[in-house]
């Protein structure tokens, strides 16, 4: 009885982690990826991902009490914390995409900002699901891990600019990105991306099929 639960959680393992082999997150090709999330993310992105749903309640709190309650009700299922659907990954292809920040930390007096949308793109090689902002002067890029049947984990670096080197996601605390990742519609996704670096309590980017 033993051994059979012991090849029941091997198994339950196998299939949490499938997919998951191949590139780390950031961008530099060369890196061996872990076959687990948590074996890739830091400490700091690790306590900022299990407070992504209180940072998520903050931001849209510091807003609405901003006078953006309006925009919010606008927005619907994406800017609701437990609009989570079952299947979460997105599909391979392009995508259209836009930033909305939440909340006001520090000096920074903006509550909420609505950004146009971008261009962006997932990959899925079979091994390994990237994103990849492919315009504007702030790009996310990184990979999508399993995390449950509503969730993945989304870790990236933030690039800048016209800068072309490879970054390597836990190389600077700076750059590095954690967020959610999250099916919210039959063909509408999110990355919640809790305590932010600069500016924002949250950022949300949504994700539609570009054509």
């Amino acid at each position: 009885m033993a051994g059979l639960a012991m090849m029941g959680v091997l198994l339950s393992a196998c299939a949490y982690t499938q997919g998951v082999t191949g590139r780390e997150a950031g961008t530099n090709p060369d890196q061996a990826l872990p076959t687990h999330w948590r074996a890739v993310v830091t400490e700091d992105d690790r306590r900022r991902f299990s407070r992504w749903r209180r940072a998520f309640t903050e931001a849209l709190s510091d807003a609405a009490a901003a006078g953006h309650a309006n925009e919010i009700a606008a927005e619907g299922r994406l800017l609701q914390p437990d609009a989570g659907l079952a299947d979460p990954q997105p599909p391979a292809g392009d995508y259209r995409c836009r930033f909305i920040k939440l909340g006001s930390q520090g000096s920074v007096s903006l509550s909420y900002v609505a950004y146009p949308y971008f261009d962006c793109r997932v990959d899925d090689s079979g091994e390994l699901v990237r994103f990849s902002k492919l315009t504007g002067s702030q790009r996310p890029t990184g990979s999508f891990y399993p995390e449950s049947r509503l969730r993945m984990v989304f870790l990236g670096v933030l690039e800048l600019g016209d800068e072309t080197r490879a970054h390597v996601y836990g190389r600077d605390s700076a750059r590095d990105m954690v967020g959610a990742v999250e099916r919210i519609g039959e063909a509408q996704w999110r990355i919640v991306l809790p305590y932010p670096r600069y500016e924002s309590l949250l950022d949300v980017i949504e994700l539609v099929p570009a054509d």
